[in-house]
């Protein structure tokens, strides 16, 4: 089997002594007692002062677990991993059910990633064994850097009541706010390698100390997108941010019907924290109609949660002024809701482009299949404007599409779709957004928004 061992002088760079005050090592750097291996065969070896793990080949991921849980705290490390092939990361708060995996054993729970790939997801936080992806770092663009091969990578993890968050080489990557864990288990992992030809990788893992805390060490740039999972609450630090619920959970404050100068007497209903559209039989604003939101907005970026039924077809659109006194849904840029595998439009329009996410009848949204979460799951929807009129469609973390409103390329695609027939259509320099009314049952919490203002400038 093929060994990738580090250069010594490597690591003798980074043997220096360390502050410990505060802190307690969780590996002492001379024995591997107080960790257990669980799943596959990948092995975990004692090795100049760090924890060496080699991959092997045709096996399941391979977890080296510490026998304490842990609550609130600060973990740090320092990390190197030699190939693009050897993806691995630390669990944290995570849990070992001996049953799982059919008698197996299974590892599961919240995830630092360490992605040697082009994606440059590192920091970014996944959920292993259960939601997969919570937090990619395509949520957080700027913090996205490439891994380094054969470098030691300083990496730190902060869990304080329900939120985690997460830096590389001093870098915030992740900020995440979920209520699933509140204790367990830390491991270091490698995961599954399928093939001879690419095991053999190694990954190294030294200076792993922890802490406890009572609060966060720093907080994220303003701005950071914080992954929000706790329905319809901002945190102290998103409402510094800027960001604003669109919705409060137990009222229509804020919303009107885009026709009416209230809210529908029917058509939607507040229930459990859940804005819900009820079913008409598909019939496109045949209940209550379309709602807006009594504002308008210019740059923004603005987010959602939906949860759909089976063939449901709803939308979000935005920049909409409502000039058009249509009939039916209102006009304006939609990101489409919709169930892509059992209503008829998810095959109509131009290469799919009236699919989920999709920029409706102009862009098709390019969504990897394992960020669609199923019919009856909630998924989290995203658009930002910005000043420059670039806007951006996510589904679940990912960028889907993106655009520029009012350039030629995108009075191009208006030309061939069904909005030629409305001049400057998409290009109005502000509007409502609009959550529709398609006779379809779906709900929608979460919605908040944050405005996109000129930076101030210093004299």
């Amino acid at each position: 089997m093929k060994r990738f061992i580090f250069p010594l002088c490597l690591l003798i760079i980074y043997t220096g002594a360390q502050g410990q005050v505060n802190w307690t090592p969780l590996f002492d750097g001379k024995s591997l007692d107080g960790w257990k291996h669980y799943g596959g065969k990948s092995q975990f070896e004692l090795y100049r002062e760090s924890i060496l793990v080699i991959t092997s080949p045709n096996t399941p991921s391979s977890f080296f677990c510490t026998q304490g849980e842990y609550g609130d705290f600060a973990l740090e490390m320092e990390v190197m991993v030699s190939d693009t092939n050897t993806s691995a990361g630390i669990q944290f708060r995570s849990h070992y059910d001996p049953s799982g995996n059919n008698g197996a054993g299974k590892v599961y729970g919240y995830q630092f990633a360490l992605d040697p790939t082009a994606q440059n997801w590192t920091g970014g936080i996944y959920d292993e064994g259960r939601r997969e992806w919570l937090y990619p770092v395509s949520l957080n663009p700027k913090a996205a850097k490439p891994l380094k091969l054969k470098e030691l990578v300083k990496i730190r993890i902060e869990c304080l009541g329900n939120e985690s968050r997460t830096w590389v080489n001093g870098v915030l990557t992740a900020d995440l706010v979920d209520m699933t864990d509140y204790n367990g288990i830390i491991a270091l992992m490698v995961h599954s390698v399928p093939s001879v030809g690419k095991a053999g990788g190694s990954v190294v893992f030294r200076n792993i100390r922890l802490k406890s805390i009572t609060k966060f060490s720093s907080d994220p740039p303003l701005g950071t997108y914080v992954m929000n999972t706790i329905p319809n609450m901002l945190t102290d630090f998103e409402v510094k941010s800027g960001w604003k619920l669109l919705f409060d959970g137990e009222t229509t404050k804020g919303w009107r019907g885009a026709y009416l100068d209230g809210f529908p007497a029917k058509g939607w209903q507040v229930e459990d924290g859940k804005l819900n559209v009820i079913s008409s039989e598909g019939h496109e604003s045949a209940g209550g109609g379309d709602i807006v939101t009594l504002d308008q907005f210019k740059a923004f970026d603005l987010s959602f949660e939906f949860k759909m039924t089976p063939g449901a077809n709803s939308g979000v659109k935005y920049f909409v002024t409502l000039k058009e006194k249509n009939e039916g849904s209102a006009i304006g840029l939609e990101y489409q809701i919709l169930d892509d595998s059992l209503h008829p439009d998810a095959k109509l329009g131009r290469d799919g482009d009236r699919t989920l996410a999709s920029l409706y009848d102009l862009i098709t949204a390019q969504k990897p299949s394992r960020f669609i979460h199923a019919i009856g799951k909630w998924n989290t929807g995203r658009i930002i404007v910005y000043l420059n009129n670039h806007v951006e469609h996510y589904l679940n973390g990912v960028k889907v599409l993106e655009y520029n409103r009012g350039s030629s390329a995108f009075r191009d695609l208006v030309a061939v779709s069904k909005y030629k027939i409305w001049p400057d259509f998409g290009e109005a320099p502000q509007g409502h957004i609009l959550l529709q009314e398609h006779g379809s049952e779906v709900s929608f919490r979460s919605i908040k928004i944050r405005i996109l203002e000129e930076p101030v400038k210093k004299d």
